[in-house]
């Protein structure tokens, strides 16, 4: 037989996650403003840097491009739900959620690099923005938690308009990259899904 940590203890560690994550995606959002107003709209960095479909050389491109925004109307529509989703996530900890946002660049970047029009130049971290919240969505009913199935339902109601994002109903806008990074985030929540706890003797 074995004791838990006291409710003391566990309260602590809940706030002290809750204050790194909160930091961690702050420190993300003002990083994405800092590279704008360094490239600024349109610049020579997110044209270089965004990614061009189907051609090699572009691919290493997938990780700097979702960094990048095309001005301050596209970060700024990034921004909110990057910090709400990211927050969400990276409570849990910030090495898996870290692991997560590499699956889900990974899969968005490779699937705007392979179906984006031909001539397109695609950033941004709405690809993010939708696999965190694919992430969310289905992380609870994969491991099984009910608190973070609460949390993917009350998403899901508040959120869930921006699913009509993985649509191609707006010129302009990349629906492949959506599409992909929710399709990563969900991939993410089995791949990198908690192993079930060990009973103690």
């Amino acid at each position: 037989m074995a004791y838990g940590p006291g409710g003391a203890d566990q309260r602590g560690t809940r706030r002290a996650r809750a204050v790194t994550a909160a930091t961690f995606m702050l420190s993300w959002v003002a990083l994405l403003w800092l590279l704008e107003a360094i490239d600024g709209p349109n610049g020579p960095i997110v044209r270089e840097y965004g990614i061009e479909p189907r051609q090699l050389d572009e691919i290493p491109d997938i990780f700097p491009a979702a960094f990048l925004h095309f001005g301050w109307d596209h970060v700024m529509a990034n921004s909110l739900p990057l910090l709400v989703f990211g927050f969400l996530a990276a409570v849990r900890g910030i090495g898996r959620f870290l692991g997560v946002v590499l699956v889900v660049i990974t899969v968005s970047g490779l699937g705007v690099w392979l179906t984006a029009p031909d001539g397109s130049n695609t950033a941004g971290a709405s690809g993010v923005v939708f696999g965190l919240f694919g992430y969310l969505l289905v992380r609870g009913f994969v491991e099984r938690d009910a608190l973070d199935i609460t949390v993917g339902i009350t998403m899901l109601l508040l959120y869930g308009s921006i699913l009509w994002g993985v649509l191609p109903t707006t010129p302009g806008i990349s629906w492949q990259g959506h599409l992909f990074g929710l399709v990563g985030g969900v991939l993410a929540a089995f791949w990198l899904r908690r192993n079930p706890a060990r009973p103690r003797a």
